[in-house]
């Protein structure tokens, strides 16, 4: 479907300040500053300069908000566990966030349009969004169970096409045998099918004398 820009000038702003490259300089930045976030709630707080925090919003990460002082420090998988435990299905959601994230893609909530999210090639406000993305697993069962039957996908089908996105579907498998990287995800595109592809083109007509 490509990218569909927002205003003049965007598509060339873009290209002269490209999202792998702010991506790149953020975490160049949260190293070299050697950075801790504060657990609150499901949210990470996250103590920010001016440089850093023209970043973030650069890279579309997180928003600004209030400090709130009650809150917990944990270890990384503390956290993990605390995550999980507030939402069942976060490791399937947290790698398709990093997947799509590590292709550069700006990912944010989907729940308006019914899915989990949706990835633009770079920051919103230049862009829209050209994906509505699922993510799925397998080992969920019926936790997750969506595009199950044929009616699922002709409405997801339906409202993508409406808002003139495609579907993004990752199949996110557990690897119980790799501990470091214990998730993968599998990218697949679905789109409606036109019977208009399948027809034969018909020829001119030819004049006969």
């Amino acid at each position: 479907m490509g990218a569909r820009w927002k205003g003049k000038g965007a598509e060339v702003k873009t290209l002269a300040d490209p999202i792998s490259e702010i991506v790149s300089q953020l975490q160049s930045s949260l190293i070299s500053s050697n950075s801790r976030g504060l657990l609150s709630g499901t949210s990470v707080l996250l103590k920010a300069d001016t440089e850093l925090t023209d970043l973030l919003n650069r890279a579309c990460f997180g928003r600004p908000r209030v400090v709130d002082h009650n809150n917990t420090e944990l270890s990384s998988d503390e956290l993990w566990k605390h995550m999980t435990f507030r939402k069942e299905n976060f490791p399937i959601l947290f790698k398709a966030f990093s997947h799509l994230r590590s292709k550069n893609w700006v990912v944010r909530s989907g729940s308006q349009y019914g899915v989990d999210s949706v990835a633009y090639r770079h920051h919103p406000a230049l862009v829209h969004s050209e994906y509505d993305v699922l993510a799925l697993s397998a080992q969920d069962g019926s936790a997750n169970g969506r595009l199950r039957v044929w009616s699922d996908f002709h409405y997801t089908l339906r409202l993508c096409g409406s808002v003139a996105k495609t579907l993004l579907v990752l199949d996110i498998e557990q690897q119980q045998s790799c501990a470091t990287s214990p998730y993968v995800a599998e990218e697949r595109t679905i789109t409606r099918w036109s019977p208009e592809q399948g027809r034969e083109k018909k020829l001119n007509p030819t004049h006969v004398r």
